[in-house]
């Protein structure tokens, strides 16, 4: 595979020390923890005192102050062995929002349990029966002395089981639309009310606690709205959105290029009437077009690391390549599966979870078909 522009000696040496952390503290797991389905607290805080969790976190809140492509890099180590179980993107996604929009004394407080995995972070948007529809939450964090209390129910939360600490999306001011949406902080540990539900079976990403959450007139301090003034969440929200579908197109990448290369195992070591299955045209022909995809694909993704680091990303681009990306991991993954015949339908072989995981790309952080929309509209501007 080429090698991206973007990534420099210090990238390489902090994906080493990635790789190496997965390879000794999670792969031996991988089995277990799938049954389980969740990967354990104490796996984030030996993550936390490598200075994987928090490498992207200012130094004076407990991180390492690198930019956000170490993050990437993360991201890609996981990708490559073929994992979605451990949720470290939404985990960091939180560190973000506070990043940008908390005040000086929520960084203080927060971000060092985050950094050091004392704490597992979560993010609480969807609810039932909402679903891209943000400003049709439900869930009210309604003011009454110097706290909030909050109501409401979410659902498919990833880090759930886990989560030490929850960003709430919730109405402020229910009668005023997107205007009263705000972002409230929920440190789990003691709440009163709040109640984690029924942990969801999913097709995929077996090892990733993925929950329904209940709040039942839950107080928090009025501190823990996430900024200076209500109102400010959908604008918060949006903030970041590019970011995350960039960490989709960079998931699907490294899942992609995951698939071929067990795939390319698999067709080199397998004979069928006499031949490996590589020698047959069809087999060749579907791996050079996967290859061929991937590496178009990466040179765009490296395109859109280069406008995140010069602060230039708009949200089009990253919705280009979440849906590209999302689109081609799944086409990939399904022919490299076929080459794999009745073996690729088993659970113990990798290509497998590559595809169960594969299908959710296409829904969360924005369905595909709002992507399009996004796209569509910027075109309408130009």
């Amino acid at each position: 595979m080429s090698e991206a522009a973007w990534l420099t000696d210090d990238h390489h040496a902090f994906g080493m020390t990635v790789r190496k952390f997965l390879a000794q503290d999670y792969e031996p797991h991988r089995v277990r923890w799938t049954d389980e389905r969740r990967v354990p607290h104490a796996f984030w805080e030996k993550a936390g005192a490598l200075g994987i969790l928090g490498a992207s976190t200012p130094v004076e809140y407990g991180g390492s102050g690198l930019s956000r492509s170490f993050d990437l890099v993360t991201y890609m180590e996981q990708g490559r062995i073929g994992d979605t179980g451990w949720g470290i993107g939404v985990h960091n996604i939180v560190q973000h929002y506070l990043v940008a929009f908390a005040t000086e004394e929520q960084k203080q407080a927060w971000l060092p349990k985050l950094a050091s995995g004392e704490w597992v972070g979560a993010i609480a948007m969807t609810e039932p029966g909402t679903g891209s529809d943000l400003q049709a939450v439900r869930t009210t964090a309604i003011a009454e002395g110097n706290q909030y209390v909050l109501n409401g129910q979410k659902t498919f939360i990833s880090n759930a089981a886990n989560a030490d600490f929850i960003i709430v999306v919730a109405k402020t001011d229910p009668a005023a639309g997107a205007k009263g949406i705000s972002l409230i902080a929920l440190e789990t540990g003691g709440a009163e009310g709040f109640q984690r539900g029924r942990q969801l079976d999913k097709i995929g990403m077996d090892r990733q606690d993925t929950m329904e959450l209940a709040f039942q007139d839950v107080r928090v301090p009025r501190m823990s709205l996430i900024g200076d003034a209500e109102g400010r969440g959908f604008y918060q929200l949006m903030g970041q959105l590019s970011w995350e579908r960039l960490m989709i197109a960079v998931g699907a990448l490294a899942a992609s290029r995951c698939a071929l290369d067990v795939t390319l195992e698999y067709v080199k070591n397998r004979k069928t009437f006499g031949q490996r299955l590589m020698d047959y045209q069809n087999t060749r022909f579907k791996l050079a077009e996967a290859k061929s995809e991937i590496e178009i694909f990466a040179a765009f993704v490296d395109r859109l690391v280069e406008e995140l680091e010069a602060g230039s990303l708009k949200p089009e681009r990253a919705a280009m390549g979440k849906w590209w990306g999302s689109e081609m991991q799944c086409r990939i993954i399904d022919n490299c599966l076929q080459l794999h015949g009745g073996y690729g339908y088993m659970n113990e072989y990798r290509i497998a979870e590559l595809y169960r995981d594969a299908r959710v790309q296409r829904i969360y952080g924005g369905a595909n078909e709002i992507m399009r929309e996004l796209i569509a509209r910027s075109l309408d501007r130009d």
